[in-house]
């Protein structure tokens, strides 16, 4: 336990130095808000969201329906690094199901997800289309799959400069939107029904 800790503020203060911001959760998630998928519905409760501070990371159960846990504080231009892996299930034919969320008003009816799949991971959402709502899908966009298999970790590396929202998946881009009207929002990570594990979870400003 000693040892993590210490990790963990030596990591703080590198990420302070280049910029990084670190935004993982703390033991009451005292910064992040849970919101219903679709919006306006209670959350279930006890929180399918925990941390595991041996492994210093964030769960996601997936047993308390589908949601989104949102970081409390709106972004315009940054990137954000999230690393995740799912839990395998028995299950060979399961769809595994999560994302991560860019740019989202307050209560998640608009939103921009890099979706996290087995079939790859792209861009979509609820956006804005000449001010209008409408949904987008990137996924015939999408370059190549670099999805890892269940059981190992992903990194997310997602930019977000002016119009343009970019998605690279272990180190390489594979999605890109670049006529997003929503200038600014928040972050959120999702849960859809799979245990699913994050880390290293921080954002810089550009």
């Amino acid at each position: 336990m000693r040892l993590w800790v210490s990790f963990a503020l030596f990591a703080g203060v590198a990420c302070a130095q280049d910029g990084w911001k670190d935004i993982f959760p703390d033991a009451k998630f005292s910064e992040w808000t849970r919101i219903s998928i679709p919006p306006g519905k209670p959350v279930s409760e006890p929180s399918q969201w925990k941390i595991d501070q041996a492994s210093g990371t964030l769960v996601c159960e997936g047993n308390g329906g589908h949601e989104m846990l949102r970081y409390n504080t709106e972004y315009s231009d940054f990137v954000l690094h999230v690393e995740w892996r799912y839990t395998k299930v028995a299950d060979e034919n399961a769809r595994y199901n999560s994302g991560v969320f860019v740019r989202n008003d307050a209560d998640g009816t608009i939103w921009h997800q890099a979706q996290a799949g087995q079939a790859g991971a792209y861009l979509f959402g609820n956006t804005l289309v000449e001010g209008k709502p409408q949904r987008i899908n990137l996924r015939q966009q999408m370059l190549e799959n670099r999805v890892k298999p269940v059981g190992e970790w992903n990194t997310f590396d997602i930019t977000s400069k002016g119009k343009s929202i970019s998605l690279a998946v272990n180190g390489k881009v594979v999605s890109e939107f670049p006529e997003c009207e929503v200038s600014k929002g928040y972050l959120a990570l999702e849960a859809e029904g799979f245990r699913i594990e994050f880390r290293n979870i921080r954002v810089k400003t550009l």
